[in-house]
Parts: structure tokens; sequence; C-alpha cells
């Protein structure tokens, strides 16, 4: 038996350490994603009364928070814990889980280039709901004021969509100081000025439309979406196919490793 040889696989460690510590940033990300949703949250006192998650009427942005941060946890547990204990079921879970995220992102991808018009109508309907709930949460409040403000736009599709929130409409009843007004980030900025006024949209949506244009952005968040989109299609493109390589390259990985450790447990059987 001394002058036989067998030749022992080895798990490559260079494949192991990489995947682990790949995934080790990732993990830390979806902490740092979680614990930002979490004091958001405290921070609103939803933690201490739950019931009033259900109680926003529009989206909260800590939800995106939550999911993304979630996400990022679970995978980056599953792969750092499985490359670095050569656990096969982890690493099996992080493949099929990247699998599936895969598959999604490339369904809703193709589903949003067919369905353009849908998409399109469920964006305004979202923007619209989110407008109505404007008051309620800072967070959504902050999300849309940045929205109008990056993108040039107010509304959905124009000024007149803020007719849909109780404290913009120019209904009889309505009692509020900002009555046919807009939020400040549906103002033009005058590079003069270093202090933003927050009540230069008061009262504007009583004006004419010629007036209106002098004051504020007329055009909506929708129309300037699809204008920024077909302007930054080469960028976003870049992105996504980034993105999608990033978790082909992550799947295979993980694969060559299962190999490598199921390849070890034979020789083993046979030694």
């Amino acid at each position: 038996m001394s002058g036989n040889h067998f030749n022992v696989h080895e798990v490559g460690c260079c494949i192991k350490y990489f995947i682990f510590g790949f995934n080790i940033i990732f993990w830390l990300l979806g902490v740092a994603f979680l614990s930002v949703a979490l004091w958001a949250w405290s921070e609103k006192g939803v933690l201490s009364n739950i019931s009033s998650i259900t109680d926003l009427g529009g989206f909260d942005p800590v939800w995106l928070f939550l999911v993304v941060g979630g996400v990022m946890f679970v995978l980056g547990f599953a792969g750092c814990i499985g490359a670095l204990r050569e656990n096969s079921f982890l690493l099996k879970f992080f493949s099929v889980f990247l699998g599936i995220i895969f598959f999604l992102e490339l369904t809703a991808g193709v589903l949003a280039f067919v369905f353009k018009d849908w998409i399109k109508d469920q964006l305004k309907f979202f923007i619209n709901n989110n407008i109505r709930a404007y008051r309620d949460d800072i967070d959504l409040q902050n999300l849309i004021d940045f929205t109008q403000d990056y993108w040039e736009c107010c509304g959905a599709f124009g000024p007149e969509d803020w007719n849909l929130n109780i404290y913009f409409n120019c209904t009889d009843t309505n009692l509020s100081r900002e009555k046919c007004g807009v939020p400040f980030s549906c103002c033009t900025k005058d590079p003069a000025e270093d202090v933003i006024n927050t009540q230069c949209g008061y009262d504007i949506r009583a004006k004419g439309d010629n007036e209106q244009k002098v004051f504020i952005h007329t055009k909506g968040c929708v129309p300037q979406f699809e204008k920024w989109l077909q302007e930054n299609l080469t960028v976003v493109a870049g992105i996504f196919i980034g993105i999608a390589l990033l978790q082909i390259f992550g799947i295979c990985l993980a694969q060559n490793l299962l190999s490598d450790i199921e390849a070890v447990r034979e020789s083993c059987l046979f030694t």
C-alpha cells in the first residue's frame, strides 16, 4: 500500500475566499440597509405601533430599504457562511436564490418593454396615489420633492395633478394656505437665491398657464422620466447588464466551489 498514491482533490482556496470576501461585503451592506430602515421606522414611531404600517396611503420608502436590505442580508449570509464552511446546502441556496432574482429581473425587463403603455398607466397611478399621501409621511414627501426637483417636473403629467391632494386642491372647502398651489419642489430655481423659498408654489395654479411657466415646472414627471430614460439609455442598459453579469458570475463561482466540495468528498470515500 505504501507504493500507491491517490490524487486527492482540494477545494480551490481562491474561489472559496473570493466568494467569502465578496459576500461578507454584501452582507454588511444588507445589515446597513436594514439598520437604516429600522432607524427610520423608530424615528416615525412605527416600531412602537406596528399597526401604523398600513395607515399610510402612499408608498413608504423605508420598504425599499427593508426589501433590498433583507435580500442582501440573506444572500450575503448564505454565500459567506456557505463558502467559509464549505456548506453545500447554503451554496445551493445562494445559487438558486441568485438565479431566481436574475430570472425575475429578466422577466420584468421583457414585460416592461412589451407592455410600455400599461407600465406608463401604472406609473401615473403610483405617482398620483403618492401625491394624495404627500403630507402623510416625511420620507414620502422627501422622495417626491427629490423626484420633482431632479427631473424638473410637477405631478404625474402636470401641476393639475396636485388637485388630488387635500392641502393643494382648489375646492371651496379647502382652508389650507397651500390651496391651489404646488410644493416648492415644483418651482423653477433662481440661481441668485441661496435659501429655498418653500412658499414659492402658493396660489400658483390660480394663475394663467403662461404665468405658471415662469415660476414652476409645468411638465409632468412621467414624460420627464421617459425623456431622461431615452437620453441615458446606454448608461441604464450598461448598469443592468453589469448587474446581470455579476449575478451570473456569482452563480458560476458558487457552482464551481460546489463541484470542488463534491469532488473532495468523493475522493475521501475512496481513500
